[in-house]
């Protein structure tokens, strides 16, 4: 019914929590495929324990937009869920509430869904605050703000085939996607209720170097043609 697109690299830690929730869901006949930047811990001995298709892509050849475009290219199904290796979703239903956008009942004017990150307890409180304020408690469609967020999405692989993520910008590719999808007349949900734990929130231990580089890239997707 859905394919689920993991990116990693060195995350034996949470793969085994991850496969574990993506097997629990009550949708059944979920496809995984694990796209690996060159893990050297157990993420992929993991991966195919749970019987999840492996890519690989090299530290030379690597972007967030090209790893994606792998894995998705790799998925069995048109409803293809991007989740990050190191979110876990938090109950059985975080699947249905993708099907319920995506599915053949959802809405077609929809391309794309994105949800809810919860901090873990061990959370940083910066962290906390981020994620608390980011991602709210009610449903959003989005025809203006192209705000959207591959930790824990959903698109629609028959849009993508006409639409792949830009494989050429140093991050940022989900929004980057967002605003092209705005343009042509699609519309993004933020669907609350399509939760996942993710321990260190969405900006990564405010790294300098990494912040800069995003800040370099929202603003080329700000100024680039509406």
């Amino acid at each position: 019914m859905i394919s689920v697109v993991l990116r990693a690299k060195n995350e034996a830690f949470w793969m085994d929590k991850c496969l574990t929730a993506l097997r629990n869901q009550r949708v059944p006949d979920i496809d995984v495929v694990l796209v690996d930047n060159e893990s050297t811990d157990d993420t992929v001995v993991i991966s195919e324990r749970h019987g999840v298709t492996v890519r690989t892509i090299s530290r030379d050849e690597f972007s967030y937009g090209r790893a994606l475009n792998i894995g998705i290219e790799a998925a069995r199904h048109d409803v293809v869920a991007l989740l990050s290796s190191h979110c876990v979703p938090i109950d059985e239903l975080w699947a249905d509430y993708l099907l319920a956008h995506l599915g053949p009942d959802g809405d077609p004017e929809v391309c794309g869904v994105y949800g809810r990150q919860e901090p873990m307890p061990d959370t940083s409180a910066i962290d906390k605050r981020d994620l608390w304020t980011t991602f709210r408690d009610e449903r959003v469609r989005q025809r203006r703000d192209y705000f959207f967020h591959n930790a824990n999405s959903g698109i629609r692989k028959s849009i993508w085939r006409d639409e792949p993520f830009d494989e050429e910008i140093r991050g940022v590719e989900d929004r980057e996607w967002g605003k092209r999808m705005i343009r042509l007349g699609h519309e993004i949900v933020y669907e609350p209720h399509l939760r996942v734990y993710h321990q260190h929130g969405i900006h990564q231990g405010r790294d300098e170097g990494r912040a800069k580089r995003v800040a370099e890239v929202i603003d080329y997707i700000r100024t680039s043609a509406p």
